[in-house]
């Protein structure tokens, strides 16, 4: 996905968008295959230019990688409030999983960008806050109705995600596997399936992003 217009620098001469478009985009392409761990020297010669242009551009990690998602951290946010105005909760709560669990398959630095903090980057933050309080209001309204367990927990959205990473990783057909295990997961998460389980680990969401990132 191309960089949003607004967000690059009018003053730029051609040939420095040019380098910072390759930049992006080879960015996109090693965060998606290898998650967000990959060296900016990697990156650089994927873009096809040197490591001191990319710092020129993008002077930490941080700043690159939130560019780099700004557009699919939208994405996600207008995913979840498309599932919020839903007027069926339990529709809109199973539309939110599956289509997260989507974007998580396609891109395996998204999950890592989206539940790690980058306290420095403030409108990110916002998109991020917002995401994640989706996701809640997806879980509380869902709730409310009875047809969502009544003991499920945030962990356990957290468990269905590094289950997913897990299949994205590992699976040669990753998006097809990734559709089974969630339809199974949601079966089970309804009310009606509900046998006692064990007390749910004390994951956050961010335990994802450190799961797969070191």
């Amino acid at each position: 996905m191309p960089a949003h217009p607004s967000r690059i620098a009018p003053d730029l001469r051609a040939d420095a968008r040019q380098n910072r478009d390759r930049i992006l985009e080879a960015a996109r392409e090693a965060f998606a295959a290898r998650g967000l761990d990959v060296p900016m020297a990697a990156i650089a010669r994927r873009a096809g230019v040197g490591v001191a242009t990319l710092y020129r551009r993008f002077p930490s990690r941080e700043s690159l990688v939130t560019e780099v998602f700004a557009d699919q951290l939208t994405e996600c946010v207008s995913v979840l409030d498309e599932a919020l105005a839903d007027p069926d909760p339990w529709r809109a709560f199973q539309k939110g999983i599956e289509k997260l669990c989507a974007m998580q398959v396609t891109d395996r630095g998204f999950t890592a960008a989206f539940l790690t903090a980058f306290p420095g980057a403030a409108d990110y933050e916002r998109a991020r806050a917002r995401a994640e309080a989706g996701l809640a209001e997806l879980v509380r309204r869902a709730k409310a109705t009875g047809r969502l367990r009544a003991d499920f927990a945030v962990a356990d959205l957290t468990l269905l995600l590094i289950a997913n990473c897990g299949i994205a990783e590992s699976v040669p057909d990753g998006a097809a596997a990734s559709r089974r295990l969630v339809a199974y997961l949601l079966q089970s998460f309804r009310a009606e399936n509900a046998a006692p389980l064990p007390p749910p680990p004390p994951l956050a969401l961010d335990y994802v992003s450190r799961a797969f990132t070191g």
